[in-house]
């Protein structure tokens, strides 16, 4: 009755979230979740005692077992009512209209027929709602604790799974649960009732009956051995869809790369490859399911059949009563025996595979915190101490051997600066050694890690906001513009990875969050790697500022910081090499000096310029350097501020959710999908013959009493009964086949739009919303649709027969059938109304769980070192919590609808049996029997079908879904008519006409009026602040979105041809490198292009051929998700290898070593030097080192063009812009800097003599 209310409102509006009723205390994710946690820990402390491996299903028993048990008894009262209607077409045989006492008593039998339909409706709807409500608690307690699992899980462990699989976990093995709790009582209901048939049976026809029951006791075995089948094939496709997903996740993450790269092909052609073989099983586990349903329709006909033919043969006559007491005992049993018995089988073999792998799951090895963090007590200061530490990661060999580091430490060098803070942050187990934190950490990471929220959320990350101390770090992360320049401020939502902040903006945020933690000890990996000019403002402020008074550990690969360090650290592959003060390094001849020695000798060899770079370095003290780069910084924000435009800011769109009903379009175009019109009307005719074979067998049966019995009847009916199995199982297999075709069809068509929408797409919409409907959608169209659309397409058909055959024996059966039908159909458009709309919240609450589950994964060690665990737990629980709502709403909206159903079929049986009764005069028995039993069928069948089409129309919110992301918008063609000639750029020359760029239709102008020409071979370098402009540059000329305006490459203009043709003659070394799960060989040549040769010598000018040849496998190991099995700077050499491998006369390097150290940095400049001398290279760069040496520099500024021309001419103007960048990264920086150029512009001009540059 509560439920009422919604309907009223979803029959007037569209329902939303604030609809909903707020879940129940008891079906809270906490509150389930913590239960559970507690059975399955003390589950493994008795495992581990008794030497053996722990089970899950242990823990779920003692947890739910009990109350789950009590519900069997509900479902058990179904055979009784047969016998009363064994009794009522009794009295017809023996009909005597004088004999009122028989009437009475059949009076009483009407009664008995019509309370025991009463008293099934009734406690069939406890039933269901008892079970599904029990199947809804495992499931969120088992989510609850996979997520709480992926928050603890080692870095070995991680290596064991992927994304893909914990979210397959999350979307499909975890709803067994609402399936299995639906069926598993009928494994014992279903034999119970079968043996008190038998004994009913006996009673009426004696020993023939067990001929009936031989074909029971055939099947229950057969449907075993299909169970079995089932088990295996969930557990084979389980894993296909594990790596589905998981390179899914990965195209969406890295879909940027994939489309600079021109790769949609070779990942369309993956993605294909593993859904064929996912399809292949799903296939065969539906012509299982077919074959199930198949015996559902024809068991009862062969058991009936078999049953009068022996009854017949032993020279029994067949007598009314008997035959229907008979058909409606079979009937009684027919559900549960040959439906939901079979199912119970083949979701408890299911959900076994399922339990298994969430099993194996949980016991993947947690991070292991060994007592080595102190608090602080009164008057002590924070410190770490190391002393003789050996870690592994793997069985790669990380060794320091460092003792106590009290303030600042810097570590240059490549990969064990990272591990070194990974071991104090307790993420890197250490085998031997000493290894004391005292005091609280905090980190940041080296790779910027946001999640969806505000970026006010960002930064706070759980502690209360204090306005002064907001602004103070702010300001010392120079955000306090960013704010001003952002639509909402600092109440901007982000979106998934950040996607709508500069790569700058992440890293100011990141360290932000680090900074505004009142922590002890402060971690900093490269924090300032992705940060512009204002990188050195940000030192001084914010590390040596803000945070002066605290122990700081930074790993930077930038030198000019060393000098403010009290210690610094040089580790080279895992050694400490050498430690000390600035000055006692310099000294002491060691790597170090090496790295800061080859940094200076690009700069002009005069003693002179030497010596006053070093005494810049030596002689500013902190305060005063500190005092002027603040003034600089602030004069350059309060000037840039007013004109300066950041890149849009694309919030994250509200997740888009159809209205109204299911269109019939919708439904051609998902069985269109799987089908040609002819098949479908092929399948539709075979349908047909199959119903006429079901109903002609029925109506035989009925007239054979009146016959004389002779072979040639037993013949007729042995041949419909044959037909009937025969065509029924032709119409299953064909419509499974149609449905999953379908599936397959649509699955790929959505993957295809996905590769190619526009970039924007994936700015606005998080991971997890994409994850949602490539798992839990197409989950539901693999398995639970095709079930559901067969069962209704039986059903209706079914129905027709049974009104039919009814109606030819007794027209007036049709008077209550037509008003019946009326409002039922009224009903269910009643209850679909509301019922859609909540499927619809369902499916895109859903999407929130996914994407909280995704950027967790992401920014794992961030939130642990935080110490973050419970609160993301608790955002987790609470996205579980809406879910649960939509989805209980949806059960008790089901439950609705069932008992008013059920209701009017009850009234429909209670009619007709004392219809009968006063109607008696002239009556058969034959034909009382038939309507009787047809009316006790009508009453299952009748509200089983709009049940199920109501089911179905509910689950084609799937397709809707599905369906709407296979008609995105689509980018432009990948190749066009016009085709550019196949050596097409020979030059290189570069144009831009007038181009203005925008993301979207109707977002800001990123770009504007852009006129330059890059000459060929020309190398440019391009800067700017923050949001200038300088990545939309990229996108314009690679086509991420359509620009307004003419960009020519020698004379090809660039809209005109196909985006494949276009970007496949560029390459790009993006500023996030991006590695694919996959081997080394796809990851450089995904289209099998290049010879080993030609492989090996790239890697071996990249320097890595060295790391390639000691992996196991060489070329052919596989890498790990995202290739987290590599440094950053190694990705980073992965992406310059395929630059190399493609001979492009464009190469375009986006901040590409910003990540790495002066090292790579240097090996990847003089590869570009080497290699690509002939081609022209535009290089976006914060590291104004890495293009000052670059033949000329563009500067942008709010989208425009500040100014184009040489480094050297820029310099000698003290307004230009580039002198101003110039100047803020400090005095010595920046006189290195102008000698750099005054060396290589008199280099060029062959002059020997240097000019005096102010500075």
């Amino acid at each position: 009755i509560w439920v009422t209310p919604l309907f009223s409102i979803g029959n007037k509006r569209r329902l939303e979230e604030d609809d909903m009723y707020q879940v129940l205390p008891d079906d809270a994710s906490q509150v389930l979740g913590e239960e559970l946690q507690r059975h399955w820990d003390k589950e493994v402390r008795m495992a581990a005692k008794e030497l053996r491996i722990p089970k899950l299903t242990k823990a779920i028993v003692k947890c739910y077992g009990k109350p789950y048990a009590v519900l069997g008894i509900f479902s058990f009262t179904v055979v009784i009512q047969p016998v009363f209607l064994g009794k009522l077409i009794q009295y017809f045989e023996k009909y005597d209209p004088d004999n009122m006492d028989a009437l009475y008593e059949a009076l009483g039998y009407a009664a008995g027929i019509s309370l025991s339909t009463v008293a099934l409706t009734v406690l069939q709807i406890h039933y269901y709602y008892h079970v599904l409500r029990t199947g809804m608690k495992i499931r969120v307690a088992i989510c609850h604790m996979i997520y709480k699992k992926a928050l603890c899980l080692s870095s070995a462990a991680m290596g064991k799974t992927t994304t893909g699989q914990i979210v397959n976990l999350l979307s499909n093995d975890v709803n067994m649960f609402n399936e299995v709790t639906t069926n598993l009582h009928y494994l014992w209901i279903a034999p119970l009732q079968a043996v008190v048939v038998i004994i009913l049976l006996w009673y009426e026809i004696g020993p023939s009956c067990l001929a009936g029951v031989a074909v029971l006791v055939f099947l229950m075995p057969l449907q075993t051995m299909f169970g079995k089948l089932f088990g295996s094939l969930r557990s084979k496709t389980a894993v296909l869809t594990d790596n589905r997903i998981r390179t899914m996740n990965e195209v969406v993450s890295g879909i940027r790369v994939i489309k600079m790269y021109a790769w949609e092909k070779p990942f369309s052609a993956l993605v294909n490859e593993v859904r064929r073989e996912e399809i292949s099983k799903i296939m065969s586990s539906s012509y299982l399911r077919g074959l199930n349903m198949v015996s559902f329709f024809a068991a009862s006909k062969i058991i009936v059949f078999i049953t009068f033919t022996v009854y017949v043969l032993l020279g029994n006559t067949i007598s009314a009563s008997r035959v229907f007491v008979a058909v409606s005992l079979y009937g009684a049993i027919k559900i549960t025996v040959t439906l939901f018995f079979p199912q119970a089988i083949e979701k408890v073999f299911e959900t076994i595979i399922s339990i298994g792998r969430i099993k194996n799951f949980l016991l993947l090895d947690e991070i292991e915190r060994p007592n080595m963090r102190f608090t602080l007590e009164d008057n002590q200061d924070a410190s770490v101490e190391i002393k003789d530490l050996i870690c592994y990661w793997d069985k790669v060999n990380i060794l320091s051997k460092l003792s106590h580091i009290s303030q600042l430490t810097c570590l240059p060098s490549r990969l064990p600066q990272s591990s070194l803070l990974s071991a104090i942050l307790g993420e890197l187990p250490h085998n031997k050694g000493v290894l004391r934190v005292k005091g609280q950490l905090t980190y940041a990471s080296q790779q910027p890690w946001v999640f969806p929220g505000t970026i006010r959320s960002n930064i706070l990350f759980g502690k209360e906001l204090h306005p002064q101390k907001y602004e103070k770090v702010l300001r010392a992360c120079a955000l306090k513009r960013d704010m001003e320049l952002l639509p909402d401020g600092d109440l901007t939502v982000i979106g998934d990875r950040g996607a709508t902040l500069s790569g700058g903006q992440k890293a100011r945020v990141n360290l932000a969050r680090a900074v505004y933690q009142d922590a002890d000890i402060y971690l900093l990996d490269d924090p300032l790697s992705a940060v512009d000019a204002e990188a050195l403002g940000l030192h001084q402020q914010c590390i040596c500022g803000i945070l002066k008074n605290k122990p700081r550990i930074l790993v930077t690969h930038q030198l000019q910081y060393l000098q403010a360090a009290d210690q610094i650290l040089v580790l080279k592959e895992g050694h400490m090499v050498a430690r000390g003060t600035y000055s006692e390094l310099q000294h002491s001849g060691v790597d170090f000096t090496s790295l800061l020695k080859r940094d200076e000798e690009e700069e002009p060899q005069t003693n002179n310029n030497h010596s006053v770079v070093k005494h810049a370095f030596s002689q500013n003290s902190i305060s005063s350097r500190n005092s002027v780069v603040s003034h600089t910084t602030s004069m350059h924000s309060i000037k840039d501020g007013a004109e300066q435009l950041l890149e849009p800011v694309q919030t994250v769109a509200e997740e888009s959710r159809s209205e109204g009903n299911i269109s019939a379009s919708l439904y051609f175009k998902y069985l269109n999908a799987g089908a040609s019109i002819l098949v479908m009307l092929g399948t539709i005719l075979l349908s047909l013959i199959a119903e006429v074979a079901y109903v002609l067998q029925d109506w035989w049966l009925e007239a054979w009493e009146n016959r004389v019995k002779t072979d040639k009847s037993v013949s007729l009916c042995s041949g419909l009964t044959l037909a009937s199995v025969i065509f029924g199982f032709a119409r299953s297999l064909v419509m499974f086949n149609v449905l999953v075709k379908a599936a397959q069809s649509l699955h790929n068509r959505m993957f295809n739009s996905i590769l190619r929408t526009p970039v924007r797409f994936f700015d606005v919409n998080p991971i997890g919303r994409i994850l949602n409907r490539f798992s839990k959608d197409i989950s539901q169209l693999d398995s639970m649709l095709p079930n559901t659309f067969v069962d209704f397409s039986q059903s209706i058909l079914q129905n027709i027969g049974v009104v039919v055959v009814a109606a030819s024996v007794m027209p007036w059966i049709l008077i209550p059938v037509v008003p019946l039908l009326i409002i039922f159909l009224f009903l269910r458009r009643y209850f679909l109304q509301t019922s859609r709309d909540v499927k619809r919240l369902e499916s895109t609450t859903r999407s929130p769980v996914f994407s909280h589950l995704s950027s967790s994964l992401q920014g794992l060690w961030t939130i642990r070192a935080f110490g973050a665990e419970e609160r993301f737990q608790n955002t987790f629980d609470a996205h579980q919590d809406l879910h649960s709502e939509s989805w209980f709403l949806f059960l008790v909206t089901s439950r609705w609808f069932a008992l008013r159903l059920d209701g009017i079929c009850a009234a429909f049986v209670t009619v007709t049996a004392f219809g009968c009764l006063f109607l008696r005069d002239g009556l058969e028995a034959g034909a009382v029997g038939l309507v009787l039993s047809y009316a006790v069928t009508l009453l299952g069948n009748f509200q089983w079908t709009i049940r199920q089409s109501a089911e179905m129309e509910n689950m084609m919110t799937s397709v809707e879904r599905v369906v709407e992301y296979t008609e995105l918008e689509s980018e432009a063609p990948w190749e066009t008519q016009k085709r550019p000639p196949p050596e097409w750029p020979s030059q290189g020359l570069i144009t831009f006409d007038r181009v203005n760029f925008s993301y979207s239709s109707d977002g800001p102008v990123v770009l504007k009026d852009m006129k330059a020409v890059f000459r060929p071979k020309e190398k440019v370098g391009i800067v700017g602040r923050t949001g200038a402009g300088k990545s939309s540059l990229v996108s314009a000329l690679f086509r991420l979105a359509e620009p307004e305006g003419r960009i020519y490459i020698d004379g090809v203009l660039t809209s005109e041809i196909g985006l494949h043709d276009l970007r496949q003659k560029m390459s790009i070394i993006p500023q996030d490198p991006v590695l694919f799960t996959g081997t080394m060989r796809k990851n450089l040549d995904p289209f099998s292009q290049h010879t080993d040769e030609d492989l090996w010598n790239a890697l071996q000018e990249v320097q890595l051929k060295s790391v390639v040849e000691e992996l196991p496998n060489k070329m052919e190991t596989v890498l790990a998700e995202s290739g987290s099995n590599f440094s950053v700077g190694q990705r980073q050499l992965v992406c310059l290898a395929r630059a190399v491998l493609r001979k492009n006369r464009i190469l375009i390097i986006d901040e590409a070593t910003a990540n790495v150290d002066p090292r790579t940095d240097e090996l990847i400049q003089k590869t570009i030097r080497d290699k690509f001398r002939e081609c022209t290279v535009l290089t976006i760069a914060h590291r104004l080192n890495t293009i000052i040496d670059s033949d000329r520099i563009l500067v942008l500024g709010a989208g425009m063009i500040q100014e184009f021309d040489e480094p050297y001419v820029l310099l000698q103007n003290q307004e230009s812009a580039l002198y101003r960048i110039v100047q803020q990264t400090g005095k010595p920086e920046a006189a290195s800097l102008v000698c750099v150029c005054v060396f290589i512009y008199n280099t060029c001009n062959g002059k020997s003599h240097f000019t005096i540059v102010r500075t």
